[in-house]
């Protein structure tokens, strides 16, 4: 099959297509001929080995965090899934890879592709959908009528997690360019700073959630909106000794995942929040909770660009200058 491999961490420009071995079927697995994959910042730092602490994969590996597709396959322990399904997954963070022509996913990682989007709008959505989730479902436990802050509301987590939020009954701030103010109103956002003419910590208070896809001092400024007993929850920021454990580092690297986030933890405690780093995980069943709200327009993907499969080094090079305007770039294999 036709992958694009990273054969060395950290160079740029040795990744290609080339050919690569047809993935191995195990008896859960679901074999897809993927249609179209999008392009993460998670995939950057794979590449650059910035993840390798916690996910050394080793090289060669074919690069890739989502996928949309159709099965062709299955193992014979495959229950859910028939060939000729349309899929869509985050494969699971030991069998990344889906910047490629085939892929095998574990069932329990897949879910029927929601009918009303095409392959390169479900494509765009498990990664960031999911994180939206497990952030303001699973840990934050989000209710009606708490105020939310998503930061970088236009970029690919945030259209999701604005949406969600909104769903949720949440009154809904992000941050945002001046070009964009009026999509992130469109998506729901009660509140748009334009950060360009606004510092968001001298605007927002008492806010109950805080969603942080910037890190750096973003990340640090955010503890100044909440009310006390208030949460930031971090995808960008400094991971923590929790997440070791949910990844089953060794105790070495959980202390050293403690002192990173030492200062931060420190921060939150003094301003009387809590801090964590979310790290997402795959989920079938958290795909399938929101295709109905996808279905019925809920949550609407926002897709930047297209790029075609031969260009994955050009869609990786967009994402990482900067240039997409809003939501998700996307490859499209078929």
């Amino acid at each position: 099959m036709r992958a694009f491999r990273v054969e060395r961490y950290g160079d740029k420009a040795g990744p290609r297509v080339g050919e690569a071995p047809d993935p191995e079927v195990g008896a859960d697995d679901v074999l897809v001929r993927i249609h179209a994959a999008s392009v993460n910042p998670l995939d950057r730092m794979i590449r650059d080995g910035e993840m390798k602490a916690i996910l050394p994969y080793k090289v060669p590996f074919v690069l890739g965090n989502d996928l949309a597709g159709v099965v062709v396959g299955t193992g014979p322990a495959v229950t859910r899934f028939a060939v000729g399904d349309e899929v869509f997954a985050r494969p699971g963070k030991d069998r990344i890879g889906t910047f490629a022509e085939l892929i095998a996913v574990h069932q329990d990682d897949v879910a029927i592709k929601p009918s009303a989007l095409t392959m390169e709008e479900a494509a765009s959505l498990p990664l960031v959908a999911l994180t939206s989730w497990q952030v303001l479902v699973e840990r934050a436990r989000v209710q009606p009528g708490q105020k939310v802050l998503v930061h970088a509301g236009s970029g690919g987590l945030g259209t999701i997690a604005v949406q969600l939020a909104k769903h949720l009954g949440a009154h809904v701030a992000t941050t945002t360019s001046t070009g964009n103010v009026d999509l992130v109103k469109s998506l729901g956002a009660d509140v748009v700073v334009d950060y360009k003419k606004q510092a968001f910590e001298t605007v927002l208070r008492d806010y109950d959630v805080v969603l942080d896809a910037l890190g750096g001092e973003t990340l640090k400024k955010s503890f100044d909106v909440l009310k006390p007993g208030g949460t930031v929850i971090s995808v960008a920021g400094p991971p923590d000794a929790a997440l070791a454990r949910e990844l089953g580092a060794n105790p070495a690297v959980r202390l050293a995942m403690s002192a990173l986030s030492f200062r931060t933890r420190r921060l939150a405690r003094r301003r009387g929040a809590t801090y964590s780093f979310l790290f997402m995980r795959a989920s079938g069943e958290q795909l399938r909770e929101l295709t109905p709200l996808i279905e019925a327009g809920r949550i609407r993907p926002v897709v930047d660009t297209v790029f075609p499969f031969e260009s994955t080094r050009e869609a990786l090079e967009y994402v990482e200058a900067g240039r997409a305007k809003a939501g998700k770039v996307v490859i499209r294999l078929v």
